[in-house]
């Protein structure tokens, strides 16, 4: 089913994009708020589009692959939007409008305009819980590799003697930044951690086990496991940084692959393979 407000706030999202890029690219700041107020009018428009899907659903739309990519493009945005206002970091608006655009485009092309219905075994209360605590999860991991991305130009520049530019002035040091990501890591882990526990309890309420080593679920081990090691490194061995900023984009980049690939190859029961 295609929504009124699905096209609005996908076009909203590109022209943020587009916005926030030409000002990084250009060195200012004449197009920021505009790109701010554009890509919060996006996550709007998104909202009315999520609405309007559930309550044809009966159920939290996300039912299927393209129904979680774009409930996980909007929490990105909004999320976002969050640390670009509280945090004043303007900068991340060239690589979440960008990713925020591209994740719904992409499942905008792959909705399905037949409607999906849940069988009865699912309509739980546990549904909006474990998906929620596991995109919100994934949220906190994207947002972390876009600051780590950023991390990661403002050190260069600097050991180049480059001037950062007005576009970036006021930004948050490398010191900050480095909490930043550290923050979005921890609560990633959480959200992941409860994703994990509510989706075992809710299995083993539906069909009488704790956990099936289905793809999606040994993934979601295996993320788990990744970002354990890293926030441990960042505790234990002092890995902050460069270089928890380059693994926090490494382990972001398989995060993508993982939810990606596991969801359009073996979907099994979390993709709309119910059976």
């Amino acid at each position: 089913m295609d929504t009124l407000w699905l096209m609005p706030a996908l076009a909203c999202y590109a022209l943020s994009a587009a916005l926030f890029v030409f000002d990084r690219s250009a060195g200012r700041t004449r197009a920021t708020g505009y790109a701010v107020a554009i890509l919060g009018a996006g996550a709007i428009f998104h909202a009315f589009d999520l609405t309007a899907r559930g309550l044809q659903a009966g159920n939290i739309p996300v039912a299927n692959f393209a129904q979680a990519l774009s409930f996980l493009a909007w929490l990105t945005a909004l999320a976002g939007l969050l640390m670009i206002v509280r945090l004043r970091l303007a900068v991340i608006g060239a690589f979440v409008a960008p990713a925020v655009t591209v994740a719904l485009g992409a499942a905008s092309l792959t909705t399905s305009s037949g409607r999906l219905i849940l069988p009865e075994t699912l309509r739980s209360v546990w549904l909006p819980i474990h998906v929620t605590l596991a995109i919100l999860g994934y949220t906190m991991f994207v947002l972390a590799a876009s600051v780590s991305i950023v991390y990661l130009a403002y050190e260069s520049r600097l050991k180049s003697k480059r001037a950062i530019g007005p576009a970036n002035e006021g930004a948050p040091s490398l010191e900050k930044l480095d909490r930043i990501n550290y923050r979005l890591l921890g609560w990633g882990f959480v959200m992941l951690s409860l994703a994990i526990v509510s989706g075992a309890i809710w299995a083993d309420a539906t069909w009488g086990h704790f956990w099936s080593w289905e793809p999606k679920e040994s993934w979601s081990l295996v993320i788990w496991i990744l970002y354990a090691g890293l926030l441990e490194s960042r505790l234990t061995v002092g890995w902050r940084g460069r270089r928890a900023a380059a693994l926090t984009i490494v382990l972001a980049s398989v995060l993508v692959g993982s939810f990606v690939g596991v969801n359009l190859i073996f979907p099994g029961k979390h993709g709309g393979s119910f059976g």
